[in-house]
């Protein structure tokens, strides 16, 4: 289910930090927010070029008129991963024709170091996610750290070598206006689904 989440925008350099916003409620059940016309709309999503596994720039900007999910991962994470994106791969499978056209899913990895484009393809592959519309990016340390930030999603190194992040799940509208965020891996897969062709559908 949703969790609840307030954040604090402090500064107009940060385009997601530029006012106090109340987040939706990931606790109370979708019958209790039936009256809600809509997602509430957050603020304009940060923008961000990165790598995909097959070596292509994407930028957020290029899918403008889709519905963007954007999640952070890292190949070598045995623990929340390995749940969240078999999740997202059982949804990507019941958006049907949907998927691709009207929605993209991106996988951004915290772990760039590691996570090298064929790394990222065969990972890509392992859980069957579909290339036409479910990106897996990385790029520079220093733009991933500058992504993270921006949705604030914290990430750090562990002296095993591995990578401590919160996972955050980000729905971003047609528009480019965030609309909904996810705080940890095991949130409600029909529910996701159906925020997603919300979107779609929104007038």
């Amino acid at each position: 289910m949703r969790t609840a989440l307030v954040l604090a925008f402090a500064t107009a350099a940060v385009l997601l930090l530029t006012s106090l916003a109340r987040w939706p409620s990931h606790d109370i059940p979708r019958a209790h927010v039936a009256a809600e016309p809509s997602l509430p709309r957050i603020a304009p999503a940060p923008e961000f070029t990165l790598t995909s596994q097959d070596g292509a720039p994407v930028r957020l900007a290029d899918f403008r008129g889709k519905v963007v999910a954007v999640t952070f991962i890292f190949t070598m994470c045995t623990s929340t991963c390995p749940v969240l994106t078999p999740m997202m791969s059982f949804v990507q499978d019941q958006l049907g024709r949907d998927f691709g056209e009207k929605i993209v899913f991106m996988s951004i990895t915290v772990d760039p170091e590691r996570d090298t484009l064929p790394v990222l393809k065969d990972y890509a592959r392992a859980f069957g996610a579909n290339p036409v519309g479910w990106f897996f990016l990385t790029g520079e340390a220093h733009a991933i750290r500058d992504v993270t930030r921006r949705y604030g999603v914290f990430a750090a190194k562990t002296e095993s070598g591995d990578v401590d992040h919160t996972f955050l799940t980000s729905i971003i509208d047609p528009r480019g206006i965030l609309r909904v965020q996810y705080l940890g891996a095991r949130f409600d897969s029909e529910e996701f689904r159906r925020d997603l062709l919300s979107l779609v559908n929104e007038p």
